[in-house]
């Protein structure tokens, strides 16, 4: 009987299963928003709320619990350092599951996972505003490059011919 057997089997081997959701859970944590089926978000969102728990916690045996999940110390690291305090007064709904709809290959009903609460990235675009305005005032102050006219293969030809000539 299958009582208390929650888990989608996604018509894997349980190797090849725990390999995709440990993937998943992976590109979760590093682009905090990813595009797959309906079915497979579904089964990743309580994943990813456990683990966020965890980086709540922030205890040593919540890292290690953790990292046996993910597989890599920077993303355990990161969930414990960024992901954990952004979600520190909370206490569930980390995750949200939004379809898009059928995808045009096979007709699977294809859904965002995405974390609720994303970190203001406006500070990282006025840097790099601020870097590209000064690269423009730098390449205004420099004067135009003389750009010389490329050897094409008929000067080539030419270079051989008159090595030849001058061999006689």
């Amino acid at each position: 009987m299958r009582h208390k057997k929650k888990s989608e089997k996604f018509s894997r081997p349980r190797a090849q299963r725990k390999a995709l959701i440990k993937s998943l859970l992976r590109s979760l944590v590093i682009y905090e928003r990813i595009k797959t089926t309906e079915s497979k978000a579904k089964a990743i969102k309580s994943w990813m709320d456990k683990l966020i728990t965890l980086a709540k916690r922030g205890d040593l045996h919540s890292r290690r619990l953790s990292y046996r999940i993910l597989g890599d110390h920077q993303l355990v690291k990161r969930l414990f350092v960024d992901l954990g305090p952004r979600f520190k007064d909370l206490k569930g709904g980390y995750t949200r599951v939004v379809d898009l709809g059928h995808r045009k290959g096979d007709g699977a009903l294809v859904s965002i996972l995405e974390l609720t609460r994303v970190e203001k990235k406006k500070k990282i675009k006025r840097k790099k505003e601020e870097k590209k305005k000064k690269e423009e005032k730098v390449e205004k102050r420099l004067p135009p490059k003389e750009e010389k006219p490329k050897k094409g293969f008929i000067s080539g030809v030419r270079k051989i011919f008159k090595k030849e000539r001058d061999a006689l």
